[in-house]
């Protein structure tokens, strides 16, 4: 096949011209993104050069994590530039990170490079979405970030600038707005900045101190570290102060019952135990605990520093505090999560704060608050519960400080003296008897053994389908368990069958895991 194909000669319209400067921000909603990126755009047009800026918005990583593209450069001899739209890996100058793992993301995707590019970025933390939604403790390492930064990019300025700008009254993105002035990466003076910041008006007084005080801190060249989490250190414990009479006399029964190595724990334990329901229950926490506590002691504890009872204090604490719908509610209606609302959202004198939420309880929740025997009388009843599914399992969009749905909730809030003897305490207690009795069996032969299987009330959280979630993996990690039990290797069985479960939200790993121990037990 002949080719036929027309080749022109398309030589050099002229000689090279001076590339553009290129800029990459990467920001998330309410960061200032689209202001630091109006403030780089007007800068360069005050002095003549021609600026062009986009935007790609995206909302796969932290809901609203957006990349700004800026390139900018002065016209020649009267012509305008043509400029890009995307950045180009390997062909930035500068990126801004406003938090520490979108540096990274910059990195991954080419943006930084050692022979050009100076990366500007914070060092905070602001966790993605799959972070957070993590069974477990889904933070990403940092250090990973870290090290390819001294790599990665020619010059790097790193701090918290997100904390400066909090200190300030003002947004991150003024800060940057400060350390890329002090780079000098775009040849103009320090009040061309201000002038700037200045011309916006509102806020312009914050946003100068924040930019005064990124440029001082950028030029002075202090490096920052990011802090890593650490070993909790040994500290002395103190008792804890309380206006309740009847609750300090729990706390004094728990320093002369309890080893000092669980007490801190054991302390918080107690306080979260009693502000869920009451005293009593306190002291029903107390006595469990000292029953494990002492079986801790004949399985040689002593020799561990008691860790069985360490662990036993904390988990023990959160399985007593259940979230069901008196729970719900009655955080819901409590004065201090509208006063930590107002603060968030930073409300001023006279503005008034109202929320809508999204409440979906199924039946399972409004049966859970019933008397045991009247519980059981309709589990017997098919048909009734059919029709009381149909009325009761569907969304509601809730008004939460209107009148009506206040009193609604603060009533149902209000139920937690009857909490004690329905039909979800019940379970939960079951429940949580039949797991401590499988941790005590546990460390008389295999102390280890029976830490793990405490540490895997961890996989138990939530409301609702997420707390059923959670609970059939418990089920199934700890039915597993009894598989591998008599092995000298059964604690960490446990443990890499928990730490599958936390992973995954679907329990994929954790299925996987099942499968390999019964392929042997």
């Amino acid at each position: 096949m002949r080719d036929e194909t027309v080749r022109l000669a398309l030589p050099a319209a002229g000689e090279a011209t001076e590339r553009p400067i290129s800029i990459a921000i990467l920001a998330m909603g309410g960061q200032g993104g689209g202001v630091l990126t109006d403030w780089i755009v007007q800068l360069a047009e005050n002095h003549g050069w021609v600026a062009q800026s986009t935007s790609v918005p995206g909302v796969a990583q932290r809901t609203g994590a957006t990349i700004y593209y800026i390139e900018t450069m002065p016209p020649l001899d009267g012509r305008k530039p043509i400029l890009s739209l995307m950045p180009t890996p390997g062909d930035v100058d500068v990126v801004m990170a406003a938090e520490f793992m979108e540096a990274g993301r910059s990195i991954l995707r080419g943006l930084v490079t050692p022979d050009r590019t100076t990366l500007i970025a914070s060092n905070h933390r602001s966790f993605a979405i799959g972070e957070k939604i993590a069974p477990g403790n889904g933070v990403a390492d940092p250090t990973a970030v870290t090290g390819a930064i001294g790599v990665a990019a020619k010059t790097e300025i790193i701090f918290d600038m997100n904390a400066l700008a909090i200190a300030h009254g003002s947004v991150i993105s003024a800060a940057m707005f400060g350390a890329l002035a002090a780079t000098g990466v775009l040849p103009f003076d320090r009040d061309s900045y201000l002038s700037v910041i200045r011309a916006g008006g509102k806020g312009a007084k914050a946003s100068v101190e924040t930019f005064e005080a990124a440029f001082d801190r950028t030029r002075s060249g202090a490096r920052e570290a990011v802090e890593l989490p650490r070993a909790a250190e040994s500290k002395e414990i103190r008792p804890l102060a309380t206006p309740d009479a009847e609750l300090a006399k729990l706390l004094e029964r728990s320093r002369q019952e309890l080893p000092e190595s669980a007490l801190s724990l054991a302390q918080a334990g107690l306080k979260k135990v009693v502000d869920f329901q009451d005293i009593a229950y306190g002291a029903e926490y107390l006595d469990i605990l000292g029953a494990l506590h002492a079986a801790d002691r004949g399985a040689g504890g002593i020799d561990r520093s008691f860790a069985f009872t360490q662990t036993a204090a904390k988990y023990l604490a959160n399985a007593m505090t259940y979230d069901d719908v008196i729970r719900v509610a009655d955080l819901k209606t409590r004065t201090s999560r509208r006063t930590r609302i107002e603060g968030e959202l930073e409300l001023g004198q006279g503005q008034v704060l109202q929320t809508t939420e999204f409440m979906h309880p199924r039946l399972e929740e409004i049966m859970g608050m019933l008397p045991v025997s009247f519980g059981r009388w309709l589990d017997t009843k098919p048909r009734l519960m059919g029709w009381l599914d149909r009325r009761i399992n569907r969304g509601r969009r809730v008004r939460t400080y209107s009148l009506p749905w206040f009193l609604v909730l603060y009533a149902v809030g209000g139920l937690r003296a009857m909490r004690r003897r329905s039909r979800r305490h019940a379970i939960e207690t079951a429940h949580r008897d039949e797991w401590l009795k499988a941790a005590t069996e546990a460390i008389r032969t295999n102390y280890q053994l029976g830490v793990e299987i405490l540490q895997c009330r961890r996989l138990v959280k939530g409301y609702s389908d997420t707390h059923s979630r959670g609970l059939s993996k418990f089920d199934r990690t700890l039915a597993t368990i009894k598989l591998v039990a008599q092995r000298e290797d059964a604690a960490d069985w446990a443990r890499r069958l928990r730490e599958a479960a936390l992973k995954d939200g679907p329990g994929k790993e954790l299925e996987g895991v099942i499968q390999t121990i019964k392929s042997f037990a």
